[in-house]
């Protein structure tokens, strides 16, 4: 190759390689940009924010294509060629990749089905906390302790979920295990009182306290109530601590565990 047919290569050929990739860099840079433009637009604030995080992701990828397949074009490499790669790519990839491509399905059938949503809590086998965001591939968790946990898609979608959050309203049961020598009107008073005394506790469903077991050393009664699930923890820890202390102030006893043991000589 003699020095002429280099210069034209550059000429010709390095020119399109420079362009193609300046075309990369530039398309890369506004695909960012737009990213951030649209999430900081008021009025994608108001839709539903996991519809806006799948959305979010899948649109960068297609707009990430766009770039790459202008990029080549640009270069010079023929689009059928580059089609016909990405093809043949994808079938291999497609293989290699079943996992993300169940992941991406799992995506679509959240985004669809919406058996959760952004800011729910959930529970999904061993693993609890706040729905955070729902990408293409995977969903991220938020625990009570402030972990972080990153689930595949697939997994939410080939499982049962437990929804905390979806209907509004959960029910507490606080069981209270005194003497079989208790006086039940006692009883039910001091632990009526307790409910009574909270606003946060729900009159419809009306709550209720009733004798729940004769155990082997107590009569074990329980505290039935409904409340808001925003109020959940609160009114679970009153019901324990205030509890003992009405349970105290009625005169009522607490038995440990005995066992009667009778000797034969």
């Amino acid at each position: 190759m003699d020095t002429e047919q280099v210069k034209n290569f550059f000429l010709t050929q390095g020119v399109n390689l420079l362009r193609g990739v300046a075309v990369l860099v530039i398309g890369l840079f506004l695909v960012r940009w737009v990213s951030k433009l649209l999430a900081r637009k008021e009025r994608f604030k108001h839709i539903d924010p996991t519809l806006t995080n799948f959305l979010g992701n899948l649109l960068r990828l297609l707009m990430y294509g766009v770039v790459v397949l202008t990029a080549a074009s640009v270069m010079g490499i023929p689009l059928t060629s580059v089609v016909t790669l990405v093809a043949s790519a994808g079938v291999a990839v497609s293989l290699a990749m079943q996992g993300a491509l169940s992941n991406l399905v799992g995506g679509v059938s959240l985004l669809l089905l919406k058996p959760i949503k952004v800011d729910e809590y959930i529970k999904v086998g061993d693993y609890d906390g706040t729905v955070k965001s729902i990408g293409a591939f995977y969903t991220v968790l938020s625990t009570p302790d402030n972990r972080q946990i990153t689930m595949p898609n697939s997994s939410l979608t080939n499982t049962a979920i437990v929804n905390y959050t979806r209907l509004g309203t959960r029910r507490i049961d606080v069981t209270y295990s005194l003497g079989y020598e208790t006086d039940m009107e006692k009883a039910f008073a001091a632990l009526s009182g307790l409910i009574a005394a909270r606003k946060e506790i729900l009159a419809d469903p009306a709550p209720a306290v009733h004798l729940n077991a004769m155990g082997d050393s107590a009569l074990v009664f329980v505290a039935r109530v409904w409340c808001k699930t925003a109020d959940y923890w609160d009114i679970y820890f009153y019901l324990l601590e205030e509890g003992k202390r009405a349970i105290d102030r009625a005169g009522l006893q607490i038995p440990y565990p005995q066992m009667d043991v009778h000797i034969k000589q």
